[in-house]
């Protein structure tokens, strides 16, 4: 079914299901797309209602209804109210969303996925295995060769977007856990995302690992074994990419435009900088899967959650970039 965009709703604990309604009440003027809500229909309905949004919410029937917001809750029974934040109840329902929507995703049901924030640290308690919904989506699908990409803009309209090379790892375990084919893997998608957005160039610069990009092997040597070997043969592959490039510095050049993607070798290198520049309106890009999922760049927020002050920004920008993703695709065989 053609123009349908799936939104699990993640923990009801924390501001999902929040942004969620309030991104889509910004945005109910009729565009090409219908929205299935996958999650707990009780109390995203109290909601909606406490929201005074008066979103059209209806029961989803397969989609053959002429309506355009609708509600499924792949669990049999309703969460019961007033959970507390973090609830191992809650976050076994996140979980249970995010694998209804990835699924109809790979079944060709839905032409994207967007996804509302879960809390890790909830998952793991609630006694589930948990890395991160990138992960976890990864190893669904079956996706071997994927990365996180990260963009957002300023208020000048300036854009930042950083692929990341490692993604959730504990910093001690970064460097010997990078290798060559994550660098390639994330250079690749770095590349072939600027076409899927329609970039008028594609300009990768490449992150060392070290301070100073090792300042020529004395202050560690993966830049000259692990990082430029692989940007030079992405080189020969006729990609525009340089690198490896001091981080602390090549961000700054990436501000100003001189570079379009950068690939960090791990997390906090480049989300530090992405959410200093977009804090509000990020957008998280799985690169690599078989399916369009994107999602907010902020987590689940318990410590706003219900008061109904939660900023949808960034759920809007997700929203938008999966319909501009999805709306240029090729239609599911």
């Amino acid at each position: 079914m053609k123009g349908w965009i799936a939104i699990s709703l993640g923990d009801v604990t924390g501001i999902g299901p929040e942004v969620t309604l309030k991104a889509l009440a910004a945005e109910a003027s009729p565009d090409p797309f219908r929205y299935l809500l996958i999650g707990d229909d009780a109390s995203t309905l109290r909601l909606n209602a406490a929201l005074g949004l008066r979103l059209p919410l209806e029961p989803f029937p397969g989609g053959g209804g002429p309506g355009r917001f609708f509600l499924h809750n792949p669990l049999p029974d309703p969460l019961p109210a007033g959970l507390a934040p973090g609830s191992p109840s809650a976050a076994r329902a996140a979980l249970a969303s995010l694998t209804d929507g990835a699924h109809r995703c790979l079944r060709h049901e839905m032409d994207a996925l967007v996804t509302a924030p879960l809390n890790k640290e909830s998952v793991l308690r609630a006694g589930q295995p948990f890395i991160g919904q990138t992960e976890f989506l990864a190893q669904l699908a079956g996706a071997t060769a994927t990365a996180m990409m990260l963009l957002g803009q300023d208020d000048r309209q300036r854009w930042l977007r950083v692929v990341l090379a490692t993604t959730h790892l504990p910093i001690k375990r970064v460097a010997e856990q990078l290798r060559a084919q994550s660098v390639e893997t994330a250079i690749t998608l770095a590349a072939q995302a600027c076409r899927d957005l329609d970039l008028p160039r594609c300009r990768i610069a490449v992150c060392g690992l070290n301070p100073h990009a090792g300042e020529g092997g004395k202050m560690g040597d993966e830049e000259i074994t692990l990082i430029r070997p692989v940007v030079e043969a992405a080189q020969k592959r006729g990609l525009d990419v340089t690198g490896p490039l001091s981080a602390d510095t090549l961000f700054y050049h990436a501000y100003r435009g001189d570079y379009d993607v950068v690939v960090a070798m791990y997390h906090d290198q480049g989300l530090v900088a992405l959410k200093m520049v977009a804090f509000e309106s990020g957008v998280n890009w799985t690169l690599g899967l078989p399916f369009i999922r994107t999602s907010p760049d902020h987590g689940t927020a318990y410590d706003i959650a219900g008061q109904g002050k939660a900023d949808p920004s960034s759920m809007l920008a997700a929203l938008r970039l999966a319909r501009r993703l999805a709306a240029k695709a090729p239609s599911p065989a």
